[in-house]
């Protein structure tokens, strides 16, 4: 970690982030979820082509004491296989992945929060016209926002591993934007439990200060301007960044980046490679802004042939 960005000062030490880890998983056990597979896969006619009928389908989960959120489950047609957890850009769409079906894994999509449905968004949770998960992290000092964004993301992976299709303790994550940051994340939270590979796009909550430093013009440092104390505030999105997790991520970790992308910078994501203790392919596309792209899936494809 580079000790020149001021910002960096306030981020957590390692064992914090440790002790940070090992809470997410206490609140995740401590909770009791219900869980309901819904008749309605989400697919209609409208949308052209169905894929595999009858066999994709959103899930609801109703954990105690939080608010109900979905899933979005895609199951081998013949098992068991390896699991894929995607997660959620700062959209909170749910996305569908036939593709890696296709080629022999069961994939979990997780809208954490409650942020997407299968009726679309529930505007309802966003406050300032947006969703309020990172200043919900940031003006709680990551006791709140994305850590329930987590244990969400526990909840609904544990329902997954007790499905007939799926290895038990052979996972691996993937997504874009902060859906790559966050499988960053839960590869760091799941070391040691299953974690296979980690394939990061573009990924957001990485290298936050040296972001900040490359001119990202994302809207995310916005809560930052509320908190009394600006100190507590960067101390709050340290459990989060990326960079606090590296020496966990010790699994193979892939991540692209675009020289057209003003939001997770490049430079920003580079230097976070640089820092992973284990094998690592970083892949710059200049061309490239901040988007999912045919790139990274062909990519992702063939990582979690290798890794997964």
């Amino acid at each position: 970690m580079d000790t020149n960005y001021e910002e960096f000062k306030n981020y957590p030490k390692p064992e914090e982030v440790d002790k940070w880890v090992e809470s997410i998983w206490k609140m995740a056990d401590s909770i009791k979820c219900d869980v309901e597979v819904l008749s309605d896969n989400g697919f209609s006619f409208s949308f052209g082509i169905r894929h595999v009928k009858n066999e994709f389908r959103y899930v609801k989960f109703m954990p105690e004491g939080m608010d109900e959120f979905y899933g979005y489950w895609q199951p081998v047609m013949s098992g068991p296989a390896p699991l894929l957890v995607h997660t959620p850009g700062y959209g909170a769409e749910i996305s569908t992945h036939p593709e890696l079906v296709s080629l022999g894994y069961n994939v979990l999509h997780i809208s954490p929060l409650g942020y997407a449905t299968p009726d679309g968004p529930d505007l309802a949770k966003q406050r300032d016209n947006n969703w309020p998960v990172l200043a919900d992290t940031a003006l709680s000092q990551g006791e709140k926002g994305y850590k329930q964004w987590l244990v969400n993301c526990i909840l609904a992976i544990k329902w997954a591993m007790k499905q007939r299709e799926v290895i038990e303790n052979r996972i691996s994550f993937f997504g874009t934007s902060q859906g790559g940051g966050c499988s960053m994340l839960l590869g760091s939270i799941f070391k040691d439990k299953g974690v296979r590979c980690v394939a990061a796009d573009v990924p957001f909550l990485t290298n936050l200060p040296v972001a900040r430093r490359f001119k990202s013009i994302t809207y995310n440092y916005e809560p930052l301007s509320s908190i009394d104390n600006i100190e507590d505030g960067w101390r709050g999105l340290g459990f989060v960044d990326t960079i606090s997790h590296v020496k966990r991520l010790d699994c193979p970790v892939l991540l692209t980046a675009g020289g057209k992308d003003d939001l997770c910078p490049a430079g920003a994501i580079k230097s976070f490679s640089e820092s992973l203790p284990g094998t690592f392919s970083y892949n710059y596309f200049d061309t490239l802004g901040h988007r999912c792209s045919r790139e990274f899936i062909s990519l992702l494809s063939s990582w979690v042939r290798m890794y997964a």
